[in-house]
């Protein structure tokens, strides 16, 4: 009998495909296991060496952890947002949901025939007008919180409100930008777009100008690990650092809650480190060095308040807001 590997293939990912072999559902006594693989980009004509490398050590967990009883959801989608998408279309006239549809199209292609197993009915992706409704629901529930620092949570902007008409800024514990304060009376006598500047200063998700990487032939800002020796990656064009109105997230208010969750994972102790790292929170001592024939004093924040007598000299950016009265 003659083996053909082709015909063989076909056969069983055919049946895998028609009985829905590695389909979860939510009703099983097995526990719970979620192996989620790091999503594509669909961005090229299809998947790269490096993307079965990655996904067939997680399909080998995956399967073992199946076979040892658990019920394991392994799914697959497509991160299809982003730079390359938008120049591909600029370079080819073609809209970018036919170019990115054509190529998860393949991918999906060249996965199956690697025989993964993954839930295709699970399968999203980041392009789906279904998917990203959900990411600007987020956002908009970030725009209109702020967060607590008593209840250790988010609270609605109308809370906030509520506060300002009261007792203006006096006594209340919230992460947010440094500010003068002001009254009830204060708050009151604002006008409407002053207010939205205050509450711009509270609120999870705010607008700052910031320095970015200003690429104007892509016309976009760019990552900085998407810039090398002062040109863009894609394309090699020119990039300038330029103050620029950009959205925000206040993500250090919630720092506590990360370190103190991070201890619940079921993670190694190596991650625990990288992402406690990589979180950043530090203890230090703020304090103020007097201005030299002035009223003024500038303002610092260190976690090594005994090396201070031993400061030489000072640096401070220009566009910096250094001083106080």
């Amino acid at each position: 009998m003659d083996y053909n590997p082709r015909e063989i293939e076909n056969k069983w990912k055919t049946y895998w495909e028609e009985q829905a072999v590695y389909k979860v559902t939510h009703n099983s006594d097995k526990p719970k296991f979620y192996v989620l693989d790091m999503f594509p980009y669909p961005s090229g004509s299809g998947l790269h060496v490096g993307h079965p490398l990655g996904y067939i050590a997680s399909d080998i967990f995956a399967r073992y952890k199946r076979l040892s009883g658990f019920n394991v959801l392994h799914p697959m989608g497509y991160d299809a947002f982003g730079l390359p998408a938008e120049q591909y279309a600029i370079q080819t006239g073609v809209h970018p949901a036919v170019s990115t549809q054509e190529n998860i199209n393949r991918y999906r292609s060249q996965l199956g025939n690697l025989g993964f197993s993954y839930d295709w009915s699970r399968e999203i992706s980041t392009a789906d007008p279904h998917y990203y409704k959900w990411t600007q629901w987020i956002f908009l529930q970030l725009f209109e919180h702020y967060y607590d620092k008593n209840q250790q949570k988010a609270q609605p902007i109308s809370q906030l409100i509520a506060h300002f008409e009261r007792e203006g800024n006096a006594g209340l514990q919230a992460a947010a930008s440094p500010q003068a304060p002001f009254s009830a009376a204060d708050w009151k006598a604002m006008s409407a777009k002053h207010r939205d500047e205050v509450l711009m200063n509270y609120r999870l998700a705010y607008r700052k100008v910031t320095y970015v990487n200003w690429c104007e032939a892509l016309g976009t800002v760019l990552a900085n690990d998407e810039v090398k020796d002062g040109v863009s990656e894609r394309g090699g064009y020119p990039v300038e650092r330029k103050p620029m109105l950009q959205w925000s997230l206040r993500i250090t208010a919630y720092a506590e809650r990360l370190l103190n969750d991070l201890q619940e994972l079921d993670w190694s102790d190596s991650m625990k480190r990288t992402q406690s790292n990589w979180i950043g929170r530090s203890e230090g001592a703020q304090l103020f060095f007097d201005v030299a024939g002035t009223d003024h004093k500038i303002e610092i924040y260190t976690t090594r308040a005994d090396t201070i007598f031993g400061a030489t000299y000072m640096v401070l950016a220009p566009n910096t807001t250094w001083c106080r009265p």
